[in-house]
């Protein structure tokens, strides 16, 4: 969505409908919730929600890598703190007995 919206001038409806990478990445955007409904339908919140939380590290990493974001120790720090919860979270338990 990103690299659609740099190549976008003027904000009018049939630049934004032509603008391929603009159309495919709200296409994955939405391919992205119809999958979550699902997910969300079968699996448990509390191990799926983590998950999602893992966006957050993916879009500063290819930011950084593709859009050459600066990153900094606060950044950083962050994403070891959404790296290190999810790990936490996604723990097995010991089963009840």
């Amino acid at each position: 969505m990103k690299v659609g919206m740099m190549h976008v001038t003027k904000l009018d409806f049939m630049a934004l409908v032509t603008n391929l990478p603009l159309v495919a990445g709200y296409a994955l955007y939405a391919a992205f919730c119809f999958m979550m409904i699902l997910a969300l339908r079968e699996g448990e919140l509390s191990v799926i929600y983590p998950i999602i939380a893992l966006a957050y590290v993916w879009v500063t990493v290819l930011s950084y890598f593709i859009f050459h974001d600066t990153l900094n120790a606060l950044k950083l720090t962050g994403i070891l703190s959404v790296i290190f919860g999810v790990a936490m979270l996604g723990r097995e338990r010991p089963a009840e007995q």
